[in-house]
């Protein structure tokens, strides 16, 4: 079998290729998915990528999640589709309600775009499953509106939950308590701000320390 993993573009969208690219890197094979569709075309994870979906208007995914094709994500979500969402994407999935939270201007106020590192803080979820518990990955980071924040009660239940997948070694935008990114609770859905995608070969990238998270993928969904 081989897993087909949709990749969606909006307008406005920048790293669908990156994606795409990185599915098929890892043996899957990309299907792109129009916003505009109301149709996953029979695919087997989902990843909301990067990029400044409909311009950032009003808020950044704030638009996004209106779309015909994230109305289908929600649903397959709710059937427990592995979903990813990237940077833009995770904002995106926030403002779905597929993820508890919000990403706000980095701390200082500057677009950030450096190299970081990432502690696995959890390996249970579908996209986490191939690192180890602790591992450190070097991935690109490229936001203005990347600083994670969410009540102290919802922090208090993504840390009790082990819903926390992904923290900064070094936290540049000022995300509480060092978050990167998160999951679902049932770990289906994934979201974090930094870009594995553009870490998949060290020709291109930082390194090949992000092929984790879509060799994760492949095994939830061939174990499904």
């Amino acid at each position: 079998m081989t897993a087909r993993v949709g990749v969606i573009t909006f307008p406005g969208t920048l790293d669908d290729v990156d994606a795409a690219r990185a599915a098929r890197l890892v043996g899957a094979e990309s299907v792109n998915l129009w916003h505009a569709d109301a149709d996953l075309k029979g695919v087997d994870a989902v990843i909301v990528p990067g990029g400044f979906s409909y311009g950032d208007y009003l808020r950044c995914g704030a638009i996004a999640k209106f779309a015909p094709v994230m109305g289908e994500v929600i649903a397959a979500a709710g059937r427990g589709l592995p979903v990813l969402g990237i940077c833009n994407g995770f904002q995106v999935l926030c403002e779905a309600g597929l993820l508890p939270g919000a990403l706000t201007r980095n701390a200082g106020l500057h677009f950030i775009c450096r190299d970081v590192w990432l502690q696995v803080a959890s390996n249970s979820s579908a996209w986490t499953s191939r690192y180890e518990q602790g591992a450190d990955l070097l991935v690109p980071l490229k936001s203005g509106e990347g600083r994670f924040v969410a009540s102290d009660a919802v922090l208090d239940e993504l840390e009790g939950e082990g819903r926390v997948v992904f923290r900064y070694r070094d936290n540049l935008n000022g995300s509480m308590r060092d978050i990167a990114g998160i999951s679902s609770a049932n770990g289906r859905v994934v979201g974090l701000m930094p870009h594995p995608e553009h870490a998949t070969e060290a020709l291109t990238g930082p390194s090949d320390d992000g092929l984790g998270i879509f060799y994760s993928a492949l095994d939830a969904v061939l174990a499904a």
